[in-house]
């Protein structure tokens, strides 16, 4: 009975760790000047004056937050815990999904007027945000996408076992989509943020399945 018990333990850490993304072997989309990987942790001090977003409401187009990610092909689900020293308005960490620069999502924590709001960026072409403002403040929050063909559903959860649904948005499907741990300091002059236990599943293609 022991030796099962432990067989099962094992096979349990090989399947986590195989669906666990290596983040050194990640690449950088507008590379932060200081930023560590250690025990697959990211820290990074979050690059100052930098944002996603595409014209609609504020009438501008920025395009250069940092972005650490890795490339997936078809359906896959993917999550991330995220933390930051967030200190001015707007100051945010997340996760991005990213066809391209016309077409990309964010969704994490974004500190408005004192506040923590659960936020939400969808982009094609322009951009529209949705919020949850918390009651309170908290240290780390979990975000989870599934992609599942021509849309992406976006969760948050304080402890990794209840998730509720945020977001259920068009994105276009068959295409490559870079995802990762993204952050960004519009107003302000850089914070400290972290991402752990950043992980990518794949799902086998739905339409191939029924």
């Amino acid at each position: 009975m022991k030796n099962l018990i432990i067989t099962a333990v094992a096979l349990f850490a090989t399947a986590m760790a195989a669906n666990a993304q290596s983040l050194e072997k990640m690449e950088w989309f507008n590379e932060p000047e200081q930023w560590e990987i250690k025990d697959n942790t990211l820290t990074m001090n979050v690059t100052p004056h930098s944002d996603y977003w595409r014209i609609s409401h504020y009438g501008f187009t920025v395009d250069d937050g940092p972005f650490l990610h890795t490339t997936r092909g078809g359906e896959f689900e993917t999550k991330i815990k995220i933390s930051g020293e967030y200190k001015v308005r707007f100051d945010q960490a997340g996760l991005m999904l990213r066809i391209d620069h016309e077409n990309w999502l964010k969704a994490g924590i974004e500190y408005v007027d004192g506040k923590y709001n659960l936020s939400v960026v969808v982009t094609h072409k322009t951009s529209d945000w949705s919020v949850i403002t918390l009651d309170k403040p908290v240290d780390y929050i979990w975000i989870k996408a599934v992609r599942r063909l021509d849309a992406v559903k976006i969760f948050y959860s304080f402890d990794d076992k209840t998730y509720t649904m945020m977001r259920n948005c068009w994105m276009q499907d068959n295409v490559p989509m870079m995802v990762g741990p993204v952050a960004a300091c519009p107003d302000g002059e850089g914070f400290k943020a972290k991402f752990e236990k950043f992980e990518v599943k794949h799902l086998a293609d739905k339409r191939r399945l029924e």
